[in-house]
């Protein structure tokens, strides 16, 4: 735990997704609220077909979702989401001419149903 899902736009080549699941990741990390960096488990999905509202204008987002065990007060999640959106901002440049929506979801996991194991460790 925990598990970060992003999904950013085809239209922003200047996004390097493997560097931006490293950032995030060892942003979780230096958070302290994570037992261990293996714990963390994040993947990216580049969508291509998408649309951002119904103007013709070149438009684009990242969305991180952030999937943690319940039980963090809301004022670690808000540190966790605002210290993500930091990264997100600081990703690349961004294209010019493109109105780009950077978005951080924190999303509960129930602790009782959620199970796991480690295989060759």
């Amino acid at each position: 735990m925990p598990h970060l899902h992003m999904e950013y736009t085809a239209n922003l080549p200047q996004l390097n997704a493997d560097v931006a699941l490293m950032r995030l990741n060892n942003t979780l990390v230096g958070s302290g609220q994570f037992a261990a960096e293996f714990d963390i488990k994040s993947r990216a999905v580049k969508v291509e077909t998408f649309k951002v509202g119904t103007a013709m204008a070149e438009r684009a987002f990242v969305y991180v979702k952030l999937a943690l065990l319940s039980g963090r007060s809301p004022q670690i999640k808000k540190q966790l989401s605002e210290s993500l959106l930091a990264v997100l901002q600081d990703l690349c440049e961004w294209p010019a001419g493109v109105e780009v929506q950077l978005c951080v979801e924190l999303v509960d996991m129930d602790r009782e149903p959620y199970s796991k194991t480690a295989i060759g460790v």
